[in-house]
């Protein structure tokens, strides 16, 4: 018998994007460019700068720096993304290891 109080926690992979139901290179690509938009905004942060000097740092447009705040990931490529991190000063590097099946 099923209390009605009880609640199912069913664990999740290392990809929330996977989790969703993306296909894993989709996710993948997701994971990656969600970390780097993460690592930029706390970046901007750390400056307490606005939008608008974070743009002009980045020479991005106000709106692009606030479509990396609202995290609209759909707006950037990790080639991008990338480039920003070197602006800033950041160091990107890529490991890539075999999936455990």
């Amino acid at each position: 018998m099923s209390n009605k109080n009880e609640i199912l926690v069913t664990k999740g992979s290392n990809n929330v994007f996977e989790d969703l139901g993306f296909d894993t290179p989709e996710a993948t690509n997701l994971a990656i460019r969600a970390e780097l938009m993460l690592d930029l905004c706390q970046f901007i942060k750390e400056k307490e700068w606005t939008q608008s000097q974070a743009a002009e740092f980045f020479g991005e447009t106000q709106p692009k720096i606030n479509n990396l705040i609202n995290g609209d990931i759909d707006k950037f490529s990790i080639d991008k993304l990338v480039l920003m991190l070197g602006q800033a000063g950041k160091q990107v590097t890529v490991e890539v290891t075999q999936k455990v099946a």
